[in-house]
């Protein structure tokens, strides 16, 4: 059941000048045009900015590779959504029939999507500063595990990871040739993302290896681009 959404904004800490505005940040686009896409644009902007700065004070000698690391583990669809749902969020949100027929209140993307338009209605009702207190506020737990000792991720998750603090589709495997005799075999895999137009294709004694490999000189293709 959808509950009122006053009820909501108290649990999380909230208290809205423009109560119509946190109403919207709940509301799914299968609504109709008044929706909480646009405050999700902006609360994602917001949201980036406030992480990458506290990250820059927490941790003085990271360098950026390190830094845009811890970024992506924190600001990604599915930490979002562990947040949404650590406040219930997906019982507050104001969806069309379809997607409540289809679960949508469970669906990360619409968690994490309406987590990020609270942000939003949370600037435009009282500013960026009482936002960023807020943000800071709900992923305290989170900052609060990171460590820069902790072994690097894989290749393979830091790209999904990249991709998902970016809200753009998933990279792409695909095995395109296998070569030797069967004890012997070489896996060639091609990796593409939306970031680049040319794929990033290696080879490994194993598809998951080769899978790696790909990702790896993606990650580096992509950084050298951005540089």
């Amino acid at each position: 059941m959808i509950r009122k959404s006053e009820i909501l904004a108290k649990k999380m800490g909230l208290v809205f000048d423009q109560a119509d505005l946190f109403t919207l940040s709940l509301t799914h686009r299968s609504m109709g045009a008044k929706n909480n896409e646009r405050l999700e644009y902006l609360g994602d902007s917001i949201l980036g900015f406030v992480i990458a700065e506290k990250l820059y004070q927490m941790f003085p000698n990271a360098s950026e590779g390190d830094l845009s690391r811890l970024r992506a583990s924190l600001v990604n669809q599915t930490s979002l959504a562990e947040l949404a749902r650590e406040h219930n969020i997906g019982d507050f949100l104001i969806l069309g029939s379809g997607e409540l027929k289809s679960g949508g209140y469970r669906r990360d993307s619409i968690l994490s999507d309406a987590l990020e338009a609270i942000m939003g209605a949370l600037v435009e009702d009282q500013g960026v500063l009482v936002c960023q207190q807020w943000v800071l506020k709900i992923f305290a737990g989170k900052l609060a595990k990171l460590d820069l000792k902790k072994p690097q991720k894989d290749s393979k998750t830091q790209l999904q990871e990249l991709m998902q603090s970016r809200k753009i589709e998933l990279p792409n495997y695909e095995l395109v040739k296998m070569t030797g005799a069967a004890h012997e075999q070489m896996f060639s895999v091609k990796c593409t993302t939306v970031l680049l137009k040319e794929p990033c294709i290696s080879t490994g004694i194993s598809i998951k290896r080769a899978e790696q490999s790909a990702a790896e000189k993606m990650l580096k293709a992509i950084k050298k681009k951005n540089k």
